[in-house]
């Protein structure tokens, strides 16, 4: 099993990179939002990875935290939750978020991640307590801290924040008014990864 990729990173299309490693293999992985906008172009990088296999592909799902994949492996056990709903889950909430809402029963949040309705969040509470009990995340900061992803055209940070969006379960017309609603505050975006993050804010309502 692929357990740990080192490598340069050769190419960022939200959510995908693919690193390239010392013995001349590059890597596609999928990673949730927050780890992808630590990646910068052309730099090193180390992510631990899930292989996934299904029946018609074989793919690797990768993050900068041990302790977010292994968070990862605990969603993807519960039934009905596939490796797809589980990445847009920690692209919405870091798995120190999620932990809390999971202990604070929090039903609401749960039910802003795309796909999950009332009767999975629910579900998802019940099963969830035992099984992130024993995992401990690092809950002294909330938000993620993202680098620098360059890209020099604004219609190509839009584009590729939405394609993301969309790839992880939210609807085409939701992405577009979170991107709207992010950028109507004046901000200025230069790069992917601060639309992802103001974006993201959006649609988890903060």
């Amino acid at each position: 099993m692929i357990g740990l990729i080192t490598g340069q990173v050769q190419y960022l299309m939200a959510p995908t990179a693919c690193i390239m490693t010392t013995s001349g293999v590059g890597y596609d992985i999928e990673l949730p939002l927050p780890s992808f906008c630590q990646l910068q172009l052309n730099q090193q990088a180390s992510i631990w990875t899930h292989f996934h296999v299904r029946e018609d592909a074989q793919l690797l799902f990768g993050f900068i935290d041990r302790k977010e994949r292994d968070v990862f492996r605990q969603l993807i056990k519960i039934n009905g939750v596939g490796a797809k709903m589980a990445l847009a889950m920690l692209s919405a909430m870091s798995a120190a978020e999620l932990k809390m809402h999971v202990e604070q029963d929090s039903e609401t949040a749960l039910m802003r991640i795309p796909g999950i309705g009332k009767k999975t969040a629910q579900r998802l509470l019940i099963e969830l307590k035992d099984k992130l009990k024993n995992i401990e995340v690092d809950s002294s900061h909330l938000e993620f801290n993202p680098q620098s992803v360059t890209v020099s055209h604004e219609g190509s940070i839009i584009a590729e924040v939405e394609g993301a969006l969309i790839s992880l379960g939210y609807k085409e017309k939701e992405a577009q008014q979170a991107i709207k609603a992010a950028k109507s505050k004046g901000d200025i975006f230069e790069d992917t990864q601060g639309l992802l993050k103001a974006t993201l804010q959006q649609l988890s309502g903060f």
